[in-house]
Protein backbone atom coordinates (compact mmCIF):
# COMPACT_ATOMS: atom_id res chain seq x y z
CA UNK A 1 0.00 0.00 0.00
CA UNK A 2 2.38 2.67 -1.21
CA UNK A 3 -0.01 4.69 -1.56
CA UNK A 4 -1.67 5.68 1.50
CA UNK A 5 -3.21 8.59 2.33
CA UNK A 6 -2.82 10.18 -0.84
CA UNK A 7 -5.32 11.69 -2.79
CA UNK A 8 -5.79 11.31 -6.50
CA UNK A 9 -8.02 12.32 -9.29
CA UNK A 10 -8.56 10.49 -12.48
CA UNK A 11 -10.11 11.92 -15.33
CA UNK A 12 -12.32 9.64 -17.81
CA UNK A 13 -12.39 7.31 -14.66
CA UNK A 14 -15.86 5.84 -15.50
CA UNK A 15 -14.78 3.25 -17.60
CA UNK A 16 -11.76 1.38 -19.77
CA UNK A 17 -8.62 2.42 -18.74
CA UNK A 18 -9.55 5.34 -16.07
CA UNK A 19 -11.29 2.95 -14.70
CA UNK A 20 -8.84 0.57 -13.99
CA UNK A 21 -6.48 3.15 -13.07
CA UNK A 22 -8.43 4.48 -10.10
CA UNK A 23 -9.19 1.23 -8.97
CA UNK A 24 -5.30 0.00 -9.11
CA UNK A 25 -4.61 3.43 -6.86
CA UNK A 26 -7.18 2.39 -4.54
CA UNK A 27 -5.91 -0.86 -4.25
CA UNK A 28 -2.18 1.06 -2.92
CA UNK A 29 -4.76 3.01 -0.74
CA UNK A 30 -5.26 5.79 -2.21
CA UNK A 31 -8.41 7.86 -1.71
CA UNK A 32 -9.67 8.47 -5.60
CA UNK A 33 -11.89 11.48 -7.25
CA UNK A 34 -13.28 10.09 -10.11
CA UNK A 35 -13.85 13.10 -12.62
CA UNK A 36 -16.04 11.91 -15.97
CA UNK A 37 -18.79 13.79 -18.54
CA UNK A 38 -21.20 11.12 -18.11
CA UNK A 39 -22.53 10.41 -14.15
CA UNK A 40 -23.69 6.57 -14.65
CA UNK A 41 -20.01 4.99 -14.63
CA UNK A 42 -18.08 6.88 -11.97
CA UNK A 43 -21.07 6.14 -9.01
CA UNK A 44 -20.43 2.71 -9.86
CA UNK A 45 -16.69 2.77 -9.80
CA UNK A 46 -16.95 4.80 -6.50
CA UNK A 47 -18.84 2.03 -5.32
CA UNK A 48 -16.09 -0.71 -5.80
CA UNK A 49 -13.57 1.62 -4.55
CA UNK A 50 -15.67 1.93 -1.39
CA UNK A 51 -15.84 -2.04 -1.23
CA UNK A 52 -11.96 -1.60 -1.29
CA UNK A 53 -11.46 0.48 1.85
CA UNK A 54 -10.79 3.65 0.29
CA UNK A 55 -12.10 6.93 -0.20
CA UNK A 56 -14.24 7.78 -3.43
CA UNK A 57 -15.79 11.47 -4.79
CA UNK A 58 -17.04 11.63 -7.93
CA UNK A 59 -17.35 15.06 -9.90
CA UNK A 60 -19.29 15.39 -13.64
CA UNK A 61 -16.74 17.69 -16.01
CA UNK A 62 -15.84 18.16 -19.56
CA UNK A 63 -12.33 18.10 -19.35
CA UNK A 64 -12.42 20.71 -22.34
CA UNK A 65 -13.72 23.30 -19.95
CA UNK A 66 -10.76 24.88 -17.82
CA UNK A 67 -13.51 26.41 -15.19
CA UNK A 68 -14.86 22.91 -15.16
CA UNK A 69 -11.01 21.23 -14.52
CA UNK A 70 -10.72 23.41 -11.63
CA UNK A 71 -13.85 23.01 -10.04
CA UNK A 72 -13.23 19.32 -10.41
CA UNK A 73 -9.31 19.69 -8.68
CA UNK A 74 -11.29 21.93 -5.96
CA UNK A 75 -14.06 19.33 -5.17
CA UNK A 76 -11.73 16.54 -4.66
CA UNK A 77 -9.47 18.58 -2.08
CA UNK A 78 -12.29 19.83 -0.51
CA UNK A 79 -14.31 16.29 -0.62
CA UNK A 80 -10.79 13.97 0.34
CA UNK A 81 -9.04 16.68 2.60
CA UNK A 82 -5.73 16.83 0.30
CA UNK A 83 -4.71 16.85 -3.16
CA UNK A 84 -1.32 14.54 -4.49
CA UNK A 85 -1.92 13.17 -7.69
CA UNK A 86 -3.18 14.40 -10.83
CA UNK A 87 -4.09 11.82 -13.49
CA UNK A 88 -5.21 13.34 -16.90
CA UNK A 89 -6.34 9.89 -18.40
CA UNK A 90 -9.83 11.28 -19.95
CA UNK A 91 -9.07 11.32 -24.34
CA UNK A 92 -11.15 10.39 -27.20
CA UNK A 93 -9.88 9.02 -30.77
CA UNK A 94 -10.67 10.17 -34.47
CA UNK A 95 -10.51 7.47 -37.13
CA UNK A 96 -10.32 8.89 -40.86
CA UNK A 97 -8.28 10.24 -43.25
CA UNK A 98 -6.30 13.55 -42.89
CA UNK A 99 -7.73 14.58 -46.02
CA UNK A 100 -11.05 14.50 -44.57
CA UNK A 101 -10.79 15.53 -41.18
CA UNK A 102 -13.50 18.84 -40.54
CA UNK A 103 -12.99 21.52 -38.19
CA UNK A 104 -15.26 20.75 -36.10
CA UNK A 105 -13.79 17.10 -35.67
CA UNK A 106 -10.12 18.39 -35.23
CA UNK A 107 -11.07 20.72 -32.48
CA UNK A 108 -13.39 18.43 -30.53
CA UNK A 109 -9.97 15.82 -30.61
CA UNK A 110 -7.29 18.79 -29.39
CA UNK A 111 -10.02 20.44 -26.82
CA UNK A 112 -9.99 17.39 -25.20
CA UNK A 113 -6.92 14.74 -25.61
CA UNK A 114 -4.30 18.60 -25.38
CA UNK A 115 -6.46 21.02 -23.66
CA UNK A 116 -7.89 18.92 -21.66
CA UNK A 117 -3.90 18.06 -20.24
CA UNK A 118 -3.23 21.52 -19.83
CA UNK A 119 -6.06 22.49 -18.03
CA UNK A 120 -5.69 19.71 -15.50
CA UNK A 121 -1.74 20.25 -15.58
CA UNK A 122 -2.70 23.90 -14.33
CA UNK A 123 -5.03 22.99 -11.95
CA UNK A 124 -3.00 20.78 -10.49
CA UNK A 125 -0.26 23.08 -9.92
CA UNK A 126 -2.23 25.43 -8.68
CA UNK A 127 -3.63 22.84 -5.78
CA UNK A 128 -0.23 21.47 -5.34
CA UNK A 129 0.67 24.67 -4.33
CA UNK A 130 -2.11 26.21 -2.50
CA UNK A 131 -1.62 22.97 -0.24
CA UNK A 132 2.05 23.68 0.42
CA UNK A 133 2.67 20.35 -0.44
CA UNK A 134 6.70 21.11 -1.46
CA UNK A 135 6.67 22.74 2.11
CA UNK A 136 5.75 19.17 3.32
CA UNK A 137 8.08 17.44 2.03
CA UNK A 138 5.68 15.96 -0.41
CA UNK A 139 6.64 15.22 -4.25
CA UNK A 140 3.32 15.91 -5.61
CA UNK A 141 2.70 13.97 -9.39
CA UNK A 142 0.87 14.75 -12.62
CA UNK A 143 0.32 11.77 -14.73
CA UNK A 144 -0.50 12.09 -18.50
CA UNK A 145 -2.55 9.80 -20.83
CA UNK A 146 -0.54 10.07 -24.23
CA UNK A 147 -0.63 6.84 -26.53
CA UNK A 148 1.79 4.46 -28.20
CA UNK A 149 0.64 7.20 -31.24
CA UNK A 150 2.34 9.81 -29.56
CA UNK A 151 5.45 8.02 -30.71
CA UNK A 152 4.73 7.36 -34.25
CA UNK A 153 2.19 8.50 -36.60
CA UNK A 154 -0.51 6.49 -37.36
CA UNK A 155 -2.45 6.38 -41.06
CA UNK A 156 -6.17 7.14 -40.05
CA UNK A 157 -5.29 8.13 -36.98
CA UNK A 158 -3.39 11.25 -37.84
CA UNK A 159 -5.42 14.31 -35.83
CA UNK A 160 -5.24 11.83 -32.81
CA UNK A 161 -1.72 11.19 -32.97
CA UNK A 162 -1.18 14.30 -33.21
CA UNK A 163 -2.67 15.14 -30.25
CA UNK A 164 -0.56 12.53 -28.82
CA UNK A 165 2.70 13.93 -29.75
CA UNK A 166 1.20 17.21 -28.25
CA UNK A 167 0.97 15.43 -24.62
CA UNK A 168 4.62 14.68 -24.93
CA UNK A 169 5.18 17.76 -25.57
CA UNK A 170 3.29 19.33 -22.31
CA UNK A 171 4.63 16.62 -20.26
CA UNK A 172 8.30 17.64 -20.78
CA UNK A 173 7.65 21.22 -20.48
CA UNK A 174 5.94 20.89 -17.23
CA UNK A 175 8.40 18.77 -15.88
CA UNK A 176 10.98 21.61 -16.75
CA UNK A 177 8.85 24.08 -15.58
CA UNK A 178 7.51 22.62 -11.98
CA UNK A 179 10.43 20.78 -10.96
CA UNK A 180 11.15 23.46 -8.31
CA UNK A 181 7.70 23.00 -6.86
CA UNK A 182 8.39 19.70 -6.20
CA UNK A 183 6.52 18.11 -8.96
CA UNK A 184 7.21 15.26 -11.36
CA UNK A 185 5.34 15.52 -14.60
CA UNK A 186 5.30 12.03 -16.67
CA UNK A 187 2.92 10.02 -18.91
CA UNK A 188 1.86 6.59 -20.13
CA UNK A 189 1.87 5.61 -23.86
CA UNK A 190 -0.60 2.58 -24.02
CA UNK A 191 -1.53 0.10 -27.36
CA UNK A 192 -3.85 -1.81 -28.05
CA UNK A 193 -6.06 -2.38 -24.90
CA UNK A 194 -9.03 -3.89 -25.16
CA UNK A 195 -11.91 -1.18 -24.30
CA UNK A 196 -14.62 0.20 -25.51
CA UNK A 197 -12.77 3.15 -27.66
CA UNK A 198 -10.93 0.34 -29.80
CA UNK A 199 -14.34 -1.37 -30.18
CA UNK A 200 -15.25 2.13 -31.69
CA UNK A 201 -11.96 2.45 -33.87
CA UNK A 202 -12.41 -1.31 -35.76
CA UNK A 203 -15.61 -0.24 -36.32
CA UNK A 204 -14.53 2.75 -38.14
CA UNK A 205 -11.44 1.15 -39.85
CA UNK A 206 -14.14 -1.68 -41.24
CA UNK A 207 -16.33 1.45 -42.39
CA UNK A 208 -13.64 2.73 -44.30
CA UNK A 209 -11.26 -0.22 -45.32
CA UNK A 210 -14.17 -2.72 -46.09
CA UNK A 211 -12.55 -5.26 -43.33
CA UNK A 212 -14.24 -6.68 -41.36
CA UNK A 213 -15.33 -5.69 -37.86
CA UNK A 214 -12.66 -7.50 -35.38
CA UNK A 215 -10.00 -7.56 -38.90
CA UNK A 216 -8.23 -4.85 -38.06
CA UNK A 217 -8.12 -4.82 -34.10
CA UNK A 218 -6.71 -8.59 -34.38
CA UNK A 219 -3.96 -7.04 -36.84
CA UNK A 220 -2.59 -4.75 -34.33
CA UNK A 221 -2.55 -7.77 -31.41
CA UNK A 222 -0.70 -9.60 -34.14
CA UNK A 223 1.93 -7.48 -33.90
CA UNK A 224 2.30 -7.42 -30.17
CA UNK A 225 5.45 -9.13 -29.16
CA UNK A 226 4.08 -10.80 -26.01
CA UNK A 227 0.86 -12.17 -28.15
CA UNK A 228 -2.29 -10.74 -26.60
CA UNK A 229 -4.11 -7.19 -26.33
CA UNK A 230 -3.27 -5.07 -23.36
CA UNK A 231 -5.94 -4.80 -20.33
CA UNK A 232 -6.88 -1.61 -18.71
CA UNK A 233 -4.82 -3.21 -15.38
CA UNK A 234 -1.86 -3.57 -17.48
CA UNK A 235 -1.64 0.43 -18.21
CA UNK A 236 -2.82 0.66 -14.68
CA UNK A 237 0.41 -1.21 -12.81
CA UNK A 238 2.43 1.67 -14.39
CA UNK A 239 0.25 4.19 -13.74
CA UNK A 240 0.74 3.31 -10.05
CA UNK A 241 4.79 2.94 -10.34
CA UNK A 242 4.59 6.62 -11.90
CA UNK A 243 2.15 7.76 -8.47
CA UNK A 244 4.29 6.01 -6.35
CA UNK A 245 7.90 6.35 -4.31
CA UNK A 246 9.84 4.25 -6.87
CA UNK A 247 9.41 7.23 -9.03
CA UNK A 248 10.57 10.23 -7.28
CA UNK A 249 13.56 10.89 -9.83
CA UNK A 250 11.77 10.20 -12.50
CA UNK A 251 10.40 12.90 -14.16
CA UNK A 252 9.58 14.00 -17.96
CA UNK A 253 9.50 11.04 -19.63
CA UNK A 254 6.38 9.41 -22.24
CA UNK A 255 6.69 5.46 -20.91
CA UNK A 256 5.79 2.64 -23.69
CA UNK A 257 3.57 0.23 -21.95
CA UNK A 258 2.37 -1.67 -25.09
CA UNK A 259 3.47 -5.22 -24.59
CA UNK A 260 5.82 -4.64 -27.73
CA UNK A 261 4.60 -2.97 -30.32
CA UNK A 262 6.41 0.27 -30.49
CA UNK A 263 9.75 0.40 -29.70
CA UNK A 264 11.92 3.18 -28.48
Amino acid sequence: MTLNGKVALVTGGGRGIGRGIALRLARDGADVALVDVRADGIDSVAAEIGEIGCKATTFVADVSDRDQVFAAVDHAASALGGFDIMVNNAGIALVGPLADVTPDEANRVWAINVNGVLWGTQAAVAKFRAHGNKDQGKISRIINASSIAGHDGFAMLGVYSASKFAVRALTQAAAKEHAADGITVNAYCPGVVGTDMWVEIDKRFAELTGAAEGETYDKFVGGIALGRAETPDDVAGFVSYLAGPDADYMTGQSGLIDGGLVYR
